[in-house]
C-alpha cells in the first residue's frame, strides 16, 4: 500500500507536501516498470494533468516541469502505460499545452524548458521504437484531437526560440512518420508568407542554407525523411517537381525538387550530403520513380547541351577533390554514392544508364584498387557496393558490360578477396553502427554526418548478396536468371488471378446489391398487390350492395310518369339502333365488294404462278410480281381483319343494348297493362326488337362468311409462298450447276492448250480449233453427198 499512500500526497492541499511527493515518485519510477504500472493505475495521469492545468500549462513554474518528467518516466519504454494513456483520452488533454499566442517575444527560461519536455512527451508516444500498432493509433489520435495542427502552427510561427523550433520539427516528424493521413495533412500546410509557400519548401530552404544551425538542418532532414517514409504519394510529388513537364517556367516559385538539386550541386559539403540523402529517400522502395528520375535534365552552363541528373552526379563524383568545398572532403562523395546506390538498387534500367557512360566503371575500379588512407576507405567501400549493385542488378543488355565481363574485370584489376574486403569497410565503420541504431540523424558535429539510417538497411540487405554474386559462375548465373524468370512468370500468374478474383468479388458485390434491391422491390410490390386485392374486395362488396339496392328500387318504382319516360327513351334508342344497322349493312356490302376484288387478285396470282415454270427468266419476273401481290394481299388481309374485329365489337355492343331493352321492356309490362296505348307501344317495340334480332343474325352470318373467305385467302397465300421458295431453291441450284460447268470447261481449255504446246515442242503437228471445225464440216458435206447418191 506504499505507492497508493504516496499517490494520496498528490491531492494534499499543502503545496510543499504535494511537490515533494512528485519528486519522490520521480525517483521511484526511474527504470522500474513494476512501480510505473502501479503508479499509472492509481490514477496518476489524471492527477498530474490536473496539477499542470492548475499551474498554467507551459507558462507554469518548476512544478509543471516536475509533473511532466514524472509522466515521462511512466510512459517511456512502457507499452502498457502508453496504451492506458491513449485509451484514457489523455492525449486530447495535451493540446492546450501548445497554444502559443501571437506575441512570442520574451520567452522565460522555464517556459522554454516546459515546452521542451512537453514536446519530448509527445515524442515518447510516437517513437519509432514503439510497436507499430501503438504508434499508429497515437498518431491518429493526435491528428483527430488537433494536436498535430497545433504543432504545425508553432512550426510556422515567428519569434519561437531555436531549440524549441528544432524540437518541434523533430516532434512533427515522428507524429507524421508512416501515417498517410498525417503526411497528407502536413503536405497541405502552408507558411504564412506572401505568396504562401508549402511548409516542406520552407523547411528545405533552411536545410540547404549553410547559415542555419547544424541541429536545425538535421531536424529538417529528419522531417523530410519522415514525410516520405512509406509515402509513395509524397515521393511522387517531390520527384514530379524535377520532371520537365512540371517545372515552373516563370521561375516565380521555388519547388522542392529545385531546392534539392541546388543543394546537391552547391559548394557546401553538408548541403550536398543532406540533399543527396533527401533525394535518396524520395526514391526509397519505388522502382517507377527511379525510372522517372532518369528523365531529369540539368542545364549546366549556357551554350552547352543539358546533362542528365545521373550523369551530373557521376561527373561530380569523378572530380573528387578538384572542386573547392567548405566542410569535409569525403562527405560530398559519400552522399552522392549513397544516392547512386539507392537509385540503382532493384532498377535494371538505371544500371543500364549508369553503365552506358564508359567512364563510370574505370573510375570505380580505380578507386577500389588504390591503397588510400582511413578517410578514403569509406569511399572505397561505397564504390565497391555501387559496382556490386551494377553486377547484381545487371540485365546483360549492354554487351561490353555483361555480368561475366564485369566479374572478370574485378578479378583482373582488384581481385575478389580484395573487393570483398573493401566492401566490408562500410559495415565495420563506427559511424555506420551509430546510424543503424535509430532513424533520427543525430550527430555531434557535421564531420560525423556520413551514413543514413535507411541506407544502413540497404547495405545489410545487399552486402551478402553481392559477395555471393561475385563468386558465382556463369552457369549459376544462368540458372539463377532462369529461376528469376520462372518466379516472375509465377508472380504474373498470381497477380493475374488476384485481379480476376478482385473483379469477381466486385461482380459478386454488385450482384448482391442488385439482389437486395430486387428483394426490397419485390416486397414493396407484394405489399401493393395485397393492398390492391383488399381494395378490389371492398369494391366488389360495394358493387354487390348497390346491385341489391337497385333491385329493390326497381320493384317499388310504380309511377306512370317514369314508365312513359322510359318508353320515350326506348323509342329513341331503337331509332338510333336502326340507323346504326343501316350503316353496318352498307359497310358489309363494301367489304363484300372488296373481298370479291381480292378473290380475283388471288386467281390472277395463281395463274401467274403456274406460268412461272416455263422459263427461268420469266420465273424471276413473276416472283417479283408475286411478292408484290402477296405483300399487298397481306396488307389488305390485315385491314379486313381489323374491320371485322371492329364490326364484331359493334355487333356485340348492339346485342348488349338489345338485352338491356328487353329487360327494361319486361319490367315495364306489368305497369303498362292498364292502358291500351302503352300496350300498342310495347307490341311495336317487340316487333322492332325481333327485326333487330333477325338483322343481327344476318350480320353474324355474313361475318362468318367473311371469316371463311379470309381463311381461304390465307391458305392460298401460304401455298403461293411455298411455291415461290421452291422456285428460288431450283433457280439457285441451276445457277450453281452452270458455274460448276463453266469452271470445268475453263480447266479443260487450259489443259488442252498446255497439251498442244507440249506436242508442238515435241514436233508433232497440231491443228488449231478453226481448222478442226472446218475439217469436220467438210466431212459432214461428203457424207451428205454419198447419201444422196445412194
Amino acid at each position: 500500500m506504499g505507492v497508493s499512500r504516496l499517490m494520496d500526497l498528490l491531492a494534499d492541499s499543502r503545496e510543499v507536501i504535494r511537490n515533494d511527493g512528485v519528486l519522490l515518485l520521480q525517483q521511484l519510477t526511474k527504470s522500474n516498470a513494476a512501480i510505473q504500472k502501479i503508479v499509472a493505475f492509481e490514477n496518476a495521469f489524471e492527477r498530474l494533468l490536473d496539477i499542470i492545468t492548475e499551474e498554467g500549462n507551459s507558462d507554469g513554474g518548476i512544478v509543471v516541469e516536475d509533473c511532466l518528467l514524472l509522466i515521462q518516466n511512466l510512459l517511456k519504454n512502457n507499452n502498457s502505460n502508453q496504451n492506458f494513456f491513449k485509451e484514457g483520452s489523455y492525449i486530447q488533454r495535451m493540446k492546450p499545452w501548445f497554444e502559443v499566442g501571437d506575441d512570442n517575444c520574451g520567452w522565460s527560461a522555464q517556459k522554454v524548458t516546459n515546452l521542451h519536455v512537453m514536446l519530448q512527451l509527445v515524442r515518447v508516444l510516437v517513437s519509432p521504437t514503439n510497436p507499430p500498432g501503438a504508434t499508429s493509433s497515437c498518431q491518429k489520435a493526435m491528428f483527430q484531437c488537433g494536436l498535430l495542427q497545433q504543432l504545425c502552427t508553432i512550426l510556422m510561427a515567428t519569434g519561437v526560440p531555436a531549440d524549441i523550433l528544432t524540437e518541434t520539427i523533430n516532434t512533427v516528424s515522428e507524429v507524421i512518420r508512416g501515417c498517410q493521413m498525417n503526411q497528407d495533412y502536413f503536405a497541405s500546410v502552408n507558411a504564412p508568407s506572401n505568396p504562401p509557400r508549402p511548409a516542406i519548401v520552407v523547411l528545405l530552404m533552411s536545410m540547404v542554407n549553410e547559415r542555419q544551425p547544424f541541429v536545425l538542418r538535421c531536424a529538417v532532414l529528419y522531417c523530410f525523411q519522415c514525410f516520405l517514409y512509406k509515402n509513395q504519394k509524397g515521393q511522387g510529388e517531390i520527384v514530379s517537381t524535377l520532371l520537365p513537364s512540371t517545372i515552373d517556367a516563370t521561375g516565380n516559385s521555388v519547388s522542392a525538387g529545385q531546392l534539392l538539386c541546388g543543394g546537391l550541386f552547391s559548394t557546401d559539403s553538408l548541403s550536398n550530403w543532406c540533399a543527396a540523402v533527401a533525394l535518396a529517400h524520395a526514391l526509397q522502395e519505388n522502382a517507377t520513380l527511379k525510372e522517372q528520375l532518369l528523365r531529369v535534365q540539368l542545364a549546366t552552363s549556357i551554350g552547352n547541351p543539358p546533362v542528365s541528373l545521373l550523369q551530373q552526379c557521376t561527373n561530380i563524383l569523378s572530380q573528387g577533390d578538384k572542386i573547392d568545398r567548405r566542410g569535409s572532403k569525403v562527405q560530398t562523395r559519400v552522399g552522392l554514392l549513397m544516392l547512386l546506390c539507392t537509385w540503382l538498387s532493384n532498377c535494371s534500367i538505371a544500371v543500364t544508364h549508369f553503365l552506358h557512360n564508359p567512364a563510370n566503371i574505370p573510375f570505380l575500379t580505380g578507386q577500389i584498387a588504390e591503397n588510400l588512407g582511413e578517410e578514403e576507405q569509406l569511399v572505397q567501400g561505397l564504390c565497391a557496393l555501387l559496382l556490386g549493385i551494377s553486377i547484381y542488378y545487371n540485365d546483360n543488355s549492354l554487351e561490353n558490360y555483361r555480368k561475366e565481363k564485369l566479374k572478370q574485370l574485378i578479378e583482373k584489376r582488384i581481385g575478389r578477396e580484395n573487393f570483398i574486403e573493401k566492401l566490408g569497410f562500410i559495415s565495420k565503420h563506427e559511424l555506420y553502427s551509430r546510424a543503424a541504431q535509430k532513424p533520427q540523424p543525430s550527430f555531434s558535429s557535421p564531420d560525423h554526418m556520413m551514413f543514413d539510417h535507411e541506407f544502413t538497411k540497404l547495405v545489410k540487405e545487399l552486402e551478402g548478396v553481392i559477395s555471393k554474386a561475385i563468386y558465382k559462375s556463369s552457369e549459376e548465373d544462368k540458372k539463377e536468371e532462369e529461376v528469376k524468370k520462372t518466379l516472375e512468370q509465377h508472380d504474373n500468374i498470381v497477380t493475374h488471378y488476384k485481379k480476376v478474383i478482385r473483379e469477381q468479388d466486385q461482380e459478386l458485390e454488385e450482384l448482391k446489391q442488385r439482389i437486395s434491391t430486387l428483394t426490397s422491390q419485390n416486397e414493396q410490390l407484394q405489399a401493393t398487390v395485397t393492398q390492391q386485392v383488399s381494395q378490389i374486395q371492398q369494391h366488389k362488396d360495394q358493387y354487390n350492395l348497390l346491385k341489391v339496392q337497385l333491385g329493390k328500387d326497381n320493384q317499388h318504382h310504380n309511377s306512370h310518369s317514369d314508365t312513359f319516360q322510359m318508353n320515350g327513351i326506348q323509342t329513341e334508342e331503337v331509332s338510333k339502333l336502326k340507323e346504326e344497322l343501316e350503316e353496318w349493312k352498307s359497310k358489309h356490302e363494301v367489304l363484300q365488294g372488296q373481298l370479291g376484288e381480292k378473290d380475283s387478285l388471288t386467281e390472277k396470282l395463281k395463274s401467274s404462278q403456274l406460268e412461272v415454270g416455263t422459263a427461268e427468266q420469266s420465273s424471276q419476273t413473276s416472283k417479283s410480281g408475286g411478292l408484290e401481290l402477296s405483300n399487298e394481299l397481306h396488307k389488305e388481309l390485315e385491314m379486313l381483319r381489323s374491320q371485322i374485329q371492329l364490326q364484331s365489337a359493334e355487333i356485340s355492343k348492339l346485342q348488349m343494348e338489345n338485352q338491356k331493352l328487353q329487360v327494361m321492356n319486361t319490367a315495364a309490362e306489368p305497369v303498362l297493362g292498364d292502358s291500351s296505348a302503352t300496350a300498342a307501344n310495347s307490341l311495336d317495340l317487340e316487333q322492332e326488337i325481333k327485326e333487330l334480332k333477325s338483322e343481327v343474325k344476318a350480320l353474324s352470318e355474313e361475318k362468318e362468311s367473311l371469316k371463311q373467305h379470309l381463311d381461304s385467302s390465307r391458305s392460298t397465300v401460304a401455298i403461293l409462298q411455298d411455291e415461290k421458295s421452291k422456285l428460288q431453291q431450283e433457280l439457285a441450284e441451276s445457277k450453281k450447276e452452270q458455274d460448276d460447268l463453266l469452271v470445268l470447261l475453263a480447266d479443260q481449255d487450259q489443259k488442252l492448250s498446255a497439251l498442244k504446246i507440249k506436242l508442238k515442242d515435241l514436233g508433232v503437228p497440231v491443228e488449231d480449233e478453226d481448222d478442226i471445225e472446218s475439217g469436220d464440216q467438210g466431212d459432214e458435206d461428203e457424207d451428205g453427198d454419198e447419201d444422196e447418191q445412194d
